[in-house]
């Protein structure tokens, strides 16, 4: 099993192709935003950066000794929304420049995507790149895949169906038979089943230009940190998605590459370095993205501390958790 790692601008301290370099026999690719353009996340850089020439050729330099490592290239084309532009020529037109100057400077191999639209134009104009459906589109049934079988080579599935191994397992045997790929990803901090999760989505598509509304006037936190704060709530973090980097090999024979969340992490070498050693000593929080630590301080949740039957309780339950005690009772055990 390999990894697919977040791209961050390099800092004082660290940069993505030291990572790679360093773990370079776990890491299968590494995934990356384009400058200011919207995505899944933040965007990397302010349209003044974007800018920047010096700023430009750090990036795109980066990716290129990146690529020239053997690590392959996915692009994060994935916002959830790109508002009246979102069936525009365009934005199609920007998707291409963008696809022909990766291609030219450092190679592509993959674009993962929330748009249909996005999706078919890269299809049709660039048919050798893996087109991946992203984990934000929550497809967590074969019926689902179906229905956009004809637009996407690969799919993240659906991050609530972490634990469920059996509807992994039956996913990947449509993937299977019908030339399909499935990646995961393996350490997200999300509430399971977010109400919210649409909308923050959306927000963050809309970050950069909220950020220069002169009439904003909330700063709420996400809704996790607001329903996590409460003690009552605490134990609903052990219900989320994020598997343990003890606990990945068990999914070795379904996946042969899982998506680290780092492209926003404080510290994306622990939680690769973690996950490739499969054992992590300390707050387990910390390996996640987001991370809700600091909402348990002055106590950790010991990573060491959980029970030996963890992975098997927990990958097989019926997830009817407001009938069982099993997460309250682990709960008491690792908070410590």
């Amino acid at each position: 099993m390999k990894f697919a790692i977040g791209y961050q601008l390099p800092d004082e301290d660290d940069s993505t192709l030291a990572i790679v370099r360093d773990f370079r026999e776990h890491v299968h690719e590494v995934y990356f935003p384009w400058l200011s353009m919207p995505s899944g996340r933040s965007p990397m850089m302010t349209p003044d950066e974007a800018a920047d020439e010096g700023l430009r050729a750090c990036f795109e330099g980066e990716l290129a000794e990146i690529a020239a490592t053997g690590v392959k290239l996915d692009l994060l084309l994935n916002a959830s929304c790109y508002g009246a532009a979102a069936c525009s020529r365009s934005l199609v037109d920007a998707v291409h420049s963008v696809i022909v100057r990766l291609l030219e400077t450092s190679g592509l191999h993959a674009v993962t995507t929330m748009s249909p639209i996005i999706a078919e134009a890269v299809k049709r104009s660039f048919p050798r790149l893996d087109v991946r459906a992203s984990v934000n589109m929550r497809l967590g049934t074969v019926q689902a895949m179906q229905y956009v079988a004809d637009m996407f080579d690969s799919f993240y599935v659906q991050r609530e169906f972490n634990r469920d191994i059996t509807r992994l397992m039956e996913l990947k045997a449509w993937a299977d038979a019908n030339g399909k790929r499935l990646f995961l990803l393996a350490n997200s901090g999300c509430l399971n089943w977010c109400a919210v999760q649409t909308f923050h989505d959306n927000l963050v598509a809309h970050e950069a230009e909220a950020a220069l509304n002169a009439d904003m006037g909330f700063d709420a936190p996400p809704q996790c940190w607001r329903f996590l704060m409460r003690p009552e709530n605490r134990v609903f973090f052990l219900r989320n998605s994020w598997i343990r980097p003890e606990d990945l090999h068990h999914y070795e024979h379904l996946f042969d590459v899982v998506k680290l969340a780092t492209r926003m992490h404080a510290n994306p070498r622990r939680v690769v370095e973690a996950y490739a050693g499969g054992a992590y000593s300390g707050n387990l929080p910390d390996l996640f993205e987001p991370g809700h630590g600091a909402l348990f301080a002055p106590r950790i949740i010991d990573n060491t501390r959980f029970p030996a039957d963890w992975f098997q309780r927990t990958s097989a339950c019926d997830k009817l958790c407001h009938k069982c005690g099993y997460c309250d009772s682990v709960m008491q055990q690792v908070l410590v």
